[in-house]
């Protein structure tokens, strides 16, 4: 998004990606079993994502509702239809806001021990910034769990139809068209850089290369710029300024581990007498996968299998075989009979976000009194550096798909500004 902006304004870009594929953490793998790729990174559109939509309908794609009826597991082991407790259990944030001094959630939940109800939407609310936000609660941030929860990006969810490759596919082409030299695969090891200057080092397989430029604009992760230590480390000369520092050390990686299920027929939309036809999402967070999704309202044989935050962590690098097994196995028990998750089950993928080089975590959340964290990221660094990605997003599009696509323009906005300034600067008279 980012170099597509600066190219349209005629300036000269190139685009620096480590991986063979565009998209990132939204990573659409084609399958054999369905004309719809499985989603095995972003695959919702959250709240009103007005860019994302516009993007969509430049490149000839439309999004659908991702609503539809969702199913817990009650204590004693049955479904339950839901009564939206997700969003109820949102509200239990708003308190949070006019704190005195920042918290975690987890101490926040605890004042709601009073009585059973109180603390089954406590544990509602847990469970949620553990899923949603693939946060730990014992660090995350009780006022910035809030403010995003306030933002509404939570709760009104869509999918682009046919998933995410060919809007990330359309931006590449546009990008082709305007002049973007991308180099792909290249990966950053170094970057030297003083006010007006960057010198960025990358392997390209066993070659190595220098691109020179006036400044640069950083979309990696928040676990990839913190991350040091091996060949994947971004090391920068000199380093970044101590307020940048402060804020990486501030914005936490969530943790998420997702495993796509196909089965020979969707078996479960047969079950009690259809009773389950219409399920978007099924809940059990007894489970060390507490939630799955259907494709509904498209009709389809797969089935996504979600655990973020502590569960995720819990895996612990397990073999990709053993976490499809406990995907099947936990799917399976939500009903009657468990057996028939194995006998109809067809094939899987899953990917580990927290073990991907390039990612280090699936997507961002601050910490207890990281307050301003994220606008102390996304603030340029002597007109030089630039910084966008989802962790820069603020007005609760963090961890969003539109709010990555937001801060590549605004971070090709500053970028421009600060070359347009320093060609001012450069003529004689």
């Amino acid at each position: 998004m980012a170099a597509r902006s600066l190219a349209r304004r005629s300036v000269r870009v190139v685009l620096l990606e480590a991986r063979d594929r565009v998209g990132g953490r939204a990573w659409s793998c084609p399958s054999a079993r369905t004309a719809t790729p499985a989603e095995l990174g972003a695959e919702f559109i959250h709240g009103e994502a007005a860019l994302t939509k516009r993007l969509l309908r430049e490149a000839g794609m439309a999004s659908v509702d991702a609503g539809g009826e969702g199913w817990t597991c009650a204590e004693d082991g049955a479904l339950r239809l839901e009564d939206r407790g997700a969003v109820s259990a949102g509200g239990i944030f708003e308190g949070a806001r006019t704190l005195q001094s920042d918290e975690s959630v987890d101490r926040f939940l605890r004042r709601f021990d009073r009585d059973e109800a109180s603390r089954k939407t406590a544990r509602a609310a847990r469970a949620f910034v553990e899923g949603f936000d693939a946060a730990d609660p014992a660090i995350a941030s009780v006022r910035a769990i809030a403010e995003e929860w306030r933002s509404g990006v939570d709760f009104a969810i869509a999918r682009p139809l046919g998933g995410y490759w060919r809007l990330f596919d359309h931006l590449r082409e546009t990008c082709l068209s305007a002049g973007v030299q991308m180099c792909q695969p290249a990966i950053v090891h170094r970057i030297v850089w003083r006010r007006g200057a960057v010198a960025v080092e990358v392997s390209r397989g066993r070659d190595t290369q220098t691109f020179h430029a006036r400044t640069a604009i950083l979309t990696v992760p928040v676990g990839v710029l913190r991350h040091g230590g091996d060949e994947t480390a971004i090391v920068f000369d000199p380093d970044l300024p101590a307020a940048k520092i402060g804020a990486l050390r501030q914005i936490e990686m969530g943790h998420v581990v997702k495993v796509v299920l196909w089965f020979r027929t969707a078996f479960w939309e047969r079950l009690d007498s259809g009773r389950y036809r219409d399920a978007s999402f099924f809940r059990c967070d007894g489970c060390p996968f507490p939630a799955f999704w259907t494709q509904v309202p498209v009709r389809g044989e797969s089935v996504v299998a979600w655990a973020g935050g502590p569960k995720a962590i819990a895996f612990g690098g397990a073999a990709e075989d053993a976490v499809i097994a406990s995907a099947i196995n936990c799917f399976g028990r939500l009903f009657p009979d468990p057996d028939l998750a194995r006998d109809e089950f067809d094939g899987g993928l899953m990917h580990d976000w927290t073990l991907d080089p390039f990612a280090r975590g699936a997507y961002s959340y601050v910490r207890v009194g990281g307050s301003g964290a994220r606008e102390a990221l996304a603030a340029p660094a002597e007109d030089t550096l630039f910084f966008a990605g989802e962790a820069t997003s603020t007005g609760g599009q963090a961890g969003t798909v539109n709010g990555a696509l937001e801060t590549g323009e605004r971070a090709a906005a500053e970028a421009a500004a600060a070359l347009g300034a320093a060609a001012r600067r450069s003529r004689p008279g």
